[in-house]
């Protein structure tokens, strides 16, 4: 199967998966996992209507969006390390970090967003499975660092994400998701001003129609729809 192929399988399986929840397939955001696949498969994704792609690291991202077009939204779904904020800040089409997890790092997105007289859109990562092989905040945490976050005004939580552990049964991992829906709907019903819960960014190639079932509305998908690295 070649990439568009499989883009086309991943979309389908994306739209049979909200049906079966009776969703809208719109309301959910493809985001294809570009890091270190080449800029001539991005582009065959831009040609088909893709435009939104995430990269787990800033230099590549930076390197990739210096020689794509400027309507291309970026996602950084990755670690952030504080000493590179200031690239993905200067950025104008990066949209989003997915993986905002310490007050320390929101400290340095907002010092960096009034130097350049901008804003920047986040999710909160939530370590929903206390999986120490993972970033993000445990669940337990999650309401009261939103509203430290929403504290800084040139940083705008837009929703939550998270990683849940690989298995090969994606039911084991339903639970997860399940709990960051409960936990959107807890911070949405705090009404912390400032605050949206918009997005819920959870599902990867193995367990994205769970996710999708279980309230998911950006899924990010690698090598479903690249292949396998080579």
């Amino acid at each position: 199967m070649g990439l568009l192929e499989r883009l086309a399988d991943v979309q389908r399986r994306i739209r049979l998966a909200a049906e079966r929840v009776n969703r809208n397939p719109e309301e959910i955001k493809l985001i294809p996992v570009s890091k270190y696949h080449s800029i001539e498969k991005i582009q065959t994704l831009l040609k088909a209507g893709i435009y939104d792609f995430g990269e787990s690291r800033v230099q590549e991202l930076r390197e990739k969006q210096s020689q794509l077009p400027k309507d291309v939204n970026w996602h950084l779904i990755g670690h952030l390390q504080r000493n590179k904020v200031k690239y993905v800040v200067r950025m104008p089409n990066c949209k989003l970090i997915h993986s905002v997890d310490n007050l320390r790092l929101v400290q340095e997105i907002q010092r960096r967003c009034e130097l350049e007289d901008t804003t920047m859109d986040i999710l909160v990562q939530v370590n929903v499975a206390n999986d120490d092989a993972k970033f993000g905040i445990l669940s337990g945490e999650a309401l009261e660092f939103v509203k430290k976050v929403a504290e800084f005004d040139r940083v705008k939580v837009k929703g939550l994400m998270t990683i849940v552990p690989e298995v090969d049964d994606p039911e084991e991992v339903r639970p997860y998701f399940r709990r960051l829906k409960e936990l959107s709907e807890e911070i949405r019903k705090a009404a912390i001003p400032g605050v949206e819960m918009a997005e819920l960014s959870m599902g990867m190639t193995n367990d994205f129609e769970v996710a999708i079932e279980e309230g998911a509305t950006m899924v990010r998908i690698g090598s479903a729809i690249f292949g396998p690295r080579k």
